[in-house]
């Protein structure tokens, strides 16, 4: 691993993962390469800004649970691929349900080059500290469709509360937000703006 990427639980206490590309859970349907082991890789800016956004969401009683942070540049190749494949229906209904494979590139959910690629992306939502269940937001992870925006209608006012909480979290500890899916944020001063990774997570 490069010298300044570390494994996040490891430099983040209380916080949880669950790293989605190293499962079968997962918009592809299988675990994505370069990812071989279920941990979430980030830079150590990116660990102390988590640091800050942990802290804020205690704070609302909230937890942070990670879905993915860096991404091999390998795996983004492996999405691009993946969406030219013939549909075979198998996640269609779960992740995008209202598109064709081609159109994720189109409408911005799928890219050749990625923040996460960076080591400055993290895909993550909030937890509840006192039952341990995950936020309701209105859709899951990696759901490409428009109800997944920043101000998204057609979902309950305590779903868009809950998006409003992580949003304000994260931006207060240095993230931006993706306006296309509410769980995508980038550190505002990335340590590596320009160099796009691709060692695997083991």
């Amino acid at each position: 691993m490069t010298a300044d990427f570390v494994v996040v639980d490891e430099h983040v206490p209380g916080i949880r993962w669950d790293a989605k590309y190293a499962t079968w859970d997962n918009f592809t349907g299988k675990p994505v390469d370069g990812y071989l082991a279920n941990r979430i890789v980030g830079t150590t800016a990116l660990c102390a800004a988590l640091r800050r956004a942990r802290v804020r969401a205690e704070a609302l009683g909230f937890g942070l649970v990670l879905w993915d942070a860096y991404r091999p540049q390998r795996a983004v190749d492996s999405f691009l691929n993946w969406s030219k494949q013939p549909e075979d229906g198998r996640t269609k209904l779960r992740h995008y349900p209202n598109l064709d494979r081609p159109e994720m590139v189109e409408r911005g959910y799928v890219s050749a080059r990625s923040g996460h690629s960076r080591g400055s992306s993290v895909d993550l939502t909030l937890y509840q500290l006192v039952t341990g269940e995950l936020a309701p937001m209105g859709g899951d992870h990696d759901l490409m469709d428009s109800i997944s925006h920043h101000g998204a209608t057609g979902i309950t006012q305590a779903e868009a509360r809950n998006r409003r909480y992580l949003c304000s979290v994260m931006e207060a500890s240095g993230f931006v937000r993706y306006d296309v899916e509410w769980w995508h944020y980038t550190l505002r001063d990335e340590p590596y703006p320009d160099t796009y990774f691709d060692f695997p997570i083991t």
